[in-house]
């Protein structure tokens, strides 16, 4: 006769799950918001945080450009034209200059320090870049909401002048604002007076790309049920826009706001190349490209160095716009 097999004594289920609840309570699951998963997916990407680490160092280095120049002894508008070949106009040495005192050289004919004026140049693209990103991005915002959530007339109208501005030649329109625009206007003068028309005009023409979107994104918002429900508990139409509807515009704004700001330096330094924007003797990356194109065969460096700055800088906010893109919306379609 075999013996009864052992059973498992009423002791030991009790055991089992105290320790599965000890298993449990060691490994809680935690909850995560949504800024924390697209922050954790962003991390994950190196070369959106390699480009953000590159306009972080722009930043700072705009930001500085004064202590900068200071620590390496040399000014944006201190001529050297003992360093300059009296005959041929071109800095004297190899590689337009370049030494320990001028480690990117210096300018042909002026004998201006390349470095100081590459960084100061920093200065007004970013300027520019931004405060026209922000002047579109408020406008884009406020009239792209106001179209999607009324349609109706106010959703035709809006959209009809947001497909106008997008036909128009915005740099023409820009040369042509700039040309005719007095030395003062509301208290600035000279160089101040341009960057702000720059800004105001770049912004202006650019909130209906970032409105289109914010439209649309509007147009399929509206019809969810939580803003359904807001108006079943008597929510005002203000109540609904500043609450329900703008925090979930947030991801879509951004993403848009951080590819806006390249085309914004970029168009900066092609109105500066053409010669309608700053004036000199301020320093812009598109006035030096502008200048490097009588000198390229005798001083290439003149030109490569400004032409670097502009490609790293709009690489750089190309690829972190792309990483939070990425983030912030991992299902849509690069």
């Amino acid at each position: 006769m075999t013996a009864p097999l052992h059973e498992p004594t009423a002791e030991a289920a009790p055991s089992a799950a105290a320790e599965a609840a000890g298993v449990s309570e060691g490994k809680q699951v935690q909850g995560r918001s949504p800024g924390r998963i697209a922050w954790e997916r962003l991390k994950s990407d190196k070369l959106a945080l390699a480009g953000g680490a590159v306009v972080l160092f722009l930043i700072v280095v705009a930001l500085l450009a004064p202590v900068i120049t200071a620590l390496v002894g040399q000014s944006p508008d201190e001529h050297h034209e003992d360093l300059i070949d009296p005959l041929f106009s071109t800095p004297i040495g190899s590689f337009g200059g370049v030494s320990g005192e001028h480690w990117f050289g210096i300018e042909p004919v002026n004998g201006r320090d390349v470095f100081a004026r590459i960084v100061y140049g920093a200065r007004i693209s970013l300027l520019v870049g931004f405060l026209s990103a922000v002047v579109a991005v408020v406008l884009g915002t406020v009239l792209g909401i106001l179209a999607g959530f009324f349609g109706g007339w106010v959703d035709a109208t809006i959209s009809r002048v947001m497909d106008m501005l997008l036909s128009f030649p915005q740099l023409l329109f820009i040369i042509a604002l700039v040309s005719v625009m007095p030395n003062e206007l509301l208290g600035l003068t000279g160089t101040s007076v341009r960057v702000m028309v720059m800004i105001l005009v770049i912004g202006f023409f650019g909130w209906p790309y970032i409105g289109r979107v914010v439209r649309g994104q509007t147009l399929s918002l509206r019809e969810r049920e939580y803003v359904e429900a807001a108006r079943s508990l008597g929510a005002g139409r203000t109540y609904i826009l500043v609450k329900e509807l703008l925090p979930n515009l947030v991801a879509p704004i951004v993403v848009y706001t951080t590819m806006m700001i390249p085309t914004n330096i970029l168009t900066e330094a092609a109105l500066s190349f053409l010669g309608v924007g700053v004036k000199p003797p301020t320093a812009s990356w598109g006035d030096m490209l502008s200048d490097a194109v009588d000198y390229f065969d005798a001083d290439p460096m003149f030109m490569v160095i400004p032409g670097l700055a502009i490609f790293i800088t709009v690489l750089s906010f190309n690829l972190f716009g792309d990483g939070v893109r990425d983030a912030l919306d991992p299902k849509g379609s690069r």
